[in-house]
């Protein structure tokens, strides 16, 4: 309508001021003509601005003439339409659902439960969703999150969803909301569950029986590496036994008595001041080296009679 008003003004301006000439008045008539054509050029710019049309960035657009709904959509940018349809701007861009339900576990129990859907408009699907839900899609994806939360965590027991299985109830809630939201036209990015708010008596309940299972864990650990320790030292052990047979099974009195020979001849050779003295029979034959005082000068190697 405006577009057709816009139009109307114009050619009345163009009509006047092609009339204006029958105005005797010479100042009357310039004055009539400014005044139609600074009408007829408001009214002309106006025409052809509402022709052009701005698709902003994360938007884009579904045409609509004349009751009948294009299955192509206007992607962000300057576009050329025809005045006489309406289009319609659908934001793509992510959006975030928060909410608060209350919901009940496994065995029954009553409990808050923060929840967040991320989700965006699919752009191939725009107008299919204009066509069977309109502009204003928020209602159905609230009702149809809450539900969802409701029946799955119905099939939890409470200790698990504030827990063990809170991420598994956040991967299941995606998913399922993906299944019922991808046919409609909206791409599910994530669900999360941000707080669990159980009645204070089980939290507390539930927080001691975490915090035994975590000491218990730390107990395991604790006697499972004092385990490896003393395997540890028992093959280190086995090992410096095995060591030490092998050597005492090396050793003989033929062996010893030439590693003293090799040991008294280094001795003998050495320019440091010594005596050496050759064991007898009860020495077992070993050489016994004798520090002289100092001062004393002496080189020589004394057998033992």
């Amino acid at each position: 309508m405006s577009f057709i008003a816009s139009l109307l003004i114009t050619l009345i301006s163009i009509l006047v001021f092609f009339n204006a000439g029958k105005v005797k008045n010479e100042r009357g008539r310039l004055a009539v003509q400014a005044i139609a054509t600074l009408v007829g050029a408001i009214a002309a710019l106006s025409t052809v601005f509402r022709s052009l049309l701005i698709i902003p960035a994360g938007n884009i657009g579904v045409v609509e003439s004349l009751g009948r709904v294009s299955e192509r959509t206007l992607n962000p940018g300057v576009h050329l339409v025809n005045p006489f349809t309406e289009v319609e701007i659908f934001s793509t861009r992510l959006k975030d659902v928060k909410e608060t339900i209350e919901a009940t576990s496994q065995e029954g129990l009553a409990f808050n439960i923060d929840v967040t859907l991320q989700y965006k408009l699919d752009p191939q699907k725009a107008a299919e969703v204009y066509k069977n839900i309109g502009t204003e899609e928020g209602d159905i994806i609230t009702s149809r999150f809450r539900s969802l939360v409701r029946e799955i965590t119905a099939s939890y027991p409470a200790v698990a969803i504030y827990s063990t299985k809170r991420q598994e109830v956040a991967n299941q809630l995606r998913q399922r909301l993906s299944e019922q939201l991808l046919p409609l036209g909206f791409v599910v990015e994530e669900a999360l569950l941000r707080e669990v708010k159980l009645p204070d008596t089980l939290q507390a309940a539930i927080e001691q029986k975490l915090q035994v299972e975590q000491q218990s864990q730390q107990m395991k650990f604790t006697l499972e590496k004092e385990r490896q320790e003393a395997e540890r030292k028992r093959i280190e052990a086995r090992g410096i036994s095995d060591s030490q047979k092998i050597i005492s099974q090396g050793l003989s009195d033929r062996m010893l008595q030439l590693r003293a020979i090799e040991a008294t001849e280094k001795l003998a050779q050495s320019p440091n001041s010594k005596i050496v003295v050759m064991g007898g029979q009860g020495q077992g034959g070993l050489p016994i080296l004798l520090q002289p005082e100092i001062g004393t000068s002496t080189n020589a190697a004394a057998p033992r009679p």
